[in-house]
């Protein structure tokens, strides 16, 4: 299946149930992180809770139930809060790239300083891991992210939120940097792709040509077999895509 529509990408989202450290939401919470390359948008399908955001302007705090809708920038720390049966359609753009990392979680400002700590501190046990493992290694991360959130929280009240979210920002950068250069060449064959196609469908129709409808072709696909992945706020149903 190709990408969908505009290069986005969609999952299933069931935000966890596990009580966090500093007792945000009633029922549970995912794991803050922001989003180096990609905005993203929650549309809340069921129960209810809230997204907590963190950006230059400061801390908010968005109540959200069925039919809400909040969207964040590149850059945005954002964590999902479950005050009971919190399901979400996450809609991301430039789909593929956040599969391939562009998500940089929390961590203590230790974690985020060492490349190889990062990675073992992010990364979930591989194929053929037990879920009760995996559950596990998921909550460990989540929990170390919101102890590192707590961090720069705390960050926050003392130098202001302008500078503590730079840090966090100049390290996601140095975490990320080395990928960079793959996400160019899928983003390409992807996402611009999708968008150079749309710049030359309207250029042909204001010029009156009739564009290639003879070679349009439909897709279809169903979610992803199996238990749903551990990603970072939740339980995740996904779609397959070509990015």
């Amino acid at each position: 299946m190709s990408v969908l529509p505009g290069g986005v990408s969609v999952s299933h989202l069931r935000v966890y149930d596990w009580p966090a450290a500093d007792g945000v939401g009633l029922v549970g919470s995912g794991s803050p992180h922001l989003h180096v390359a990609s905005a993203e948008a929650y549309l809340v399908l069921a129960g209810t809770g809230a997204v907590h955001t963190l950006d230059a302007s400061g801390f908010h705090e968005h109540r959200v139930g069925p039919g809400s809708v909040v969207r964040f920038d590149p850059g945005v720390v954002h964590r999902a809060v479950n005050d009971g049966d919190l399901e979400v359609l996450v809609v991301m753009s430039n789909a593929g790239l956040p599969e391939a990392g562009d998500a940089v979680l929390t961590f203590p400002r230790a974690v985020l300083a060492d490349a190889a700590a990062y990675r073992a501190a992010a990364t979930l046990p591989g194929a053929g891991a037990r879920d009760d493992d995996l559950a596990a290694a998921a909550r460990r991360r989540r929990d170390l992210a919101v102890e590192g959130y707590r961090e720069l929280l705390d960050d926050v009240a003392r130098v202001g939120p302008v500078a503590a979210t730079r840090a966090l920002h100049d390290a996601a950068v140095r975490l990320v940097r080395p990928a960079v250069p793959h996400w160019q060449d899928r983003w390409t064959r992807t996402v611009l792709a999708e968008t150079d196609a749309s710049a030359l469908l309207l250029e042909g129709l204001a010029r009156g040509v009739v564009p290639g409808f003879g070679a349009a072709r439909t897709s279809a696909a169903q979610a992803e077999p199996g238990a749903r992945r551990y990603g970072m706020c939740g339980r995740l149903r996904v779609w397959p895509s070509s990015g």
